[in-house]
């Protein structure tokens, strides 16, 4: 029996839904992650996804979004998660795109692989 969805409340507001544990290594900031995920809106309409961009995509972790860095560092590769950004931690006032500005944001993120 798989053990109910854990999930970690990061100081900043994020919220990190654990929908599948994974059981490799677990990112630090310095390093490079390789995802699946799936960007929305409150309102739940896709403002980007890797699906969008041909498949999985690659970050420095310390060069995304505050909600990524500090949330893709609580996973472990193999796992997904669902992140919830506080707009403070997505693109705060600013906006960018197809996000308005002060938008919480939810990301469904799955942890391929780390490289360096």
């Amino acid at each position: 029996m798989a053990a109910a969805p854990t999930t970690d409340k990061l100081p900043s507001g994020v919220i990190v839904q654990h929908l599948t544990v994974g059981t490799g290594a677990q990112p630090t900031a310095d390093d490079v992650v390789k995802v699946n995920y799936r960007g929305t809106l409150p309102n739940g309409t896709e403002f980007d996804s890797s699906a969008k961009h041909g498949g999985p995509a690659s970050f420095p972790l310390n060069r995304v979004i505050p909600c990524w860095t500090q949330g893709v560092q609580k996973m472990k590769v193999g796992g997904k998660a669902k992140l919830t950004c506080p707009a403070a931690t997505a693109y705060g006032d600013r906006g960018v795109g197809p996000i308005p500005p002060n938008t919480d944001l939810t990301f469904e993120i799955e942890l391929l692989g780390i490289g360096k």
